[in-house]
């Protein structure tokens, strides 16, 4: 399915859809998610906990939104997160200079260049406004942080661009309350905020977004601890620096330098089979592995999970070895020890960071399961991602067919995401069901009220099956319940 089918679907049946669409002029980046798309984003991260966080032993938090001046001060945002820009000099539109140069070239800029060097591109290309054809004006930066003002004398904070800074500056206070060793995970759920020049494209750039980010703090002397052997024979697909294509086991990878160790290979296998558990074939999945120049600041090595989608490549993940810059950083502004005792070693720990765009995924989620079959469109989504789990459909509206399809209706809700329709033909009732992704449905007919049984329909078989009421819990359970999730054996 192409990204503009997703996106009416997605608005037609209120998955999202732009916030304050009722005002005219209302600021672009802002999406508002209707029922459907937060039952599918929460079954999404619940499956983010499952297959990383619980299984993998490590403590979630939910931080401030809104932190000081010198917490982005130590973290580098108030001098470095920038994006370039350039504005005409007539209409007053302005631009991200790589953009401009994307478009005209159709080839990736590298983000870190300088003013200059896109002042030069720019000139060389012989690019001006798209909107109006007039001359633009030299590169300039800008920051992308939300600032705001706290109490009566509007002490100067930020809405914060990223959820890991809150967990770097609780590191202290969790990894003793906790009562933790290294390495050890903390994760973390919430909203960040970017003042992004020209968001477009839905969910795939926002700014108001929600992030699932997890951060791994190690001793950088003990990185191949039993436990990250248990991932070594998962294969992962690699685009490199130079624009080749491989595959290699987790194992394969540290031993040829793909990697730099055992824990980074064992972390990117585990948020790997994240996407495929949601859905997305392994065929669509790879790591983009950052160039000096793409990379942030503060990254020794870094990956992008992207997902080849209707789109291109899109990442869903940054996947970045921060060393220990934020938190000898945090430590440094602060006056605070940020160091910890592991093993007796006095050790200010690095970084592991996997940062998820929830959006995105959700998006890419949609995309992916969305198919044409026969005209009508089937969501085929992971049952247990499915935004509704099961419907209940009475074949007509008298009889007492209603009431007991009622009756039916109201046991399954108090166990799962029910919905209830008896308008139109059965036929369309079936399709409104397929089209968002609900995998059972249950038909209550005249059989039901001699014998007391309703009959199931799958919805990516189209098989129905007959069973007694009695039974309907068990069945639609097993159908929508969670994989489980093979445990790491830590002594592996």
């Amino acid at each position: 399915m192409s990204f503009e089918e997703v996106m009416r679907l997605a608005q037609q049946r209120g998955f999202f859809f732009k916030s304050a669409e009722s005002y005219p002029h209302a600021p672009a980046g802002f999406w508002d998610y209707g029922p459907l798309g937060v039952a599918l984003r929460n079954r999404f991260v619940e499956l983010w906990r499952r297959t990383l966080v619980k299984r993998d032993g490590m403590v979630e938090i939910d931080g401030a939104q809104i932190l000081p001046r010198r917490v982005f001060e130590a973290s580098g945002h108030l001098s470095g997160f920038t994006d370039p820009i350039v504005q005409c000099s007539k209409c007053g539109s302005v631009y991200r200079p790589d953009k401009l140069i994307e478009e005209r070239t159709g080839s990736q800029t590298p983000e870190k260049l300088t003013d200059e060097q896109y002042d030069r591109l720019l000139a060389e290309k012989g690019i001006v406004c798209p909107n109006c054809g007039s001359a633009l004006s030299g590169t300039r930066r800008f920051n992308m942080m939300f600032r705001v003002g706290i109490g009566a004398q509007q002490e100067e904070a930020y809405l914060r661009p990223e959820t890991c800074q809150t967990i770097f500056v609780d590191f202290p206070l969790l990894f003793k309350t906790q009562r933790v060793k290294l390495p050890v995970g903390f994760a973390q759920v919430g909203r960040s905020f970017r003042n992004e020049i020209a968001p477009r494209q839905g969910l795939l750039r926002l700014r108001e977004l929600t992030q699932a980010e997890i951060e791994v703090f190690f001793n950088p002397a003990r990185v191949d601890e039993p436990r990250f052997g248990s991932m070594s024979e998962r294969r992962l697909s690699f685009r490199k620096q130079d624009g080749r294509e491989e595959t290699a086991t987790v194992s394969e990878a540290v031993e040829e330098g793909v990697v730099p160790n055992r824990l980074v290979g064992y972390y990117l296998a585990l948020i790997q089979e994240l996407y495929v558990l949601a859905g997305i074939g392994q065929e669509r999945i790879r790591f983009r592995i950052l160039s000096d120049e793409d990379r942030a600041f503060y990254s020794r090595a870094a990956y992008d999970l992207e997902v080849n989608l209707s789109v291109g490549w899109l990442e869903l993940v940054a996947c970045n070895y921060r060393g220990d810059y934020d938190l000898s950083r945090h430590s440094k502004v602060s006056g605070s020890d940020f160091s910890v005792d592991d093993q007796g070693e006095k050790v200010i720990p690095h970084v592991f960071e996997l940062s998820l765009g929830v959006d995105r995924s959700v998006y890419a989620i949609m995309e992916t399961s969305l198919r044409s079959e026969g005209g009508r469109r089937v969501m085929s989504v992971r049952p247990y991602l499915a935004p509704v789990q099961v419907g209940v459909f009475p074949l007509v509206n008298r009889d007492g067919l209603q009431e007991k399809a009622m009756g039916i209706y109201s046991t399954l809700m108090d166990a799962y995401d029910a919905y209830y329709d008896d308008s139109g033909s059965i036929g369309r009732r079936y399709a409104r069901a397929d089209e968002v992704g609900v995998p059972v449905c249950v038909t209550v007919d005249y059989d039901t009220l001699k014998d007391n049984t309703v009959t199931i329909r799958h919805r990516d078989t189209r098989e129905q099956e007959r069973v007694s009421v009695e039974q309907l819990q068990l069945e639609v359970g097993y159908v929508t319940r969670f994989p489980p999730i093979e445990p790491l054996d830590k002594g592996k």
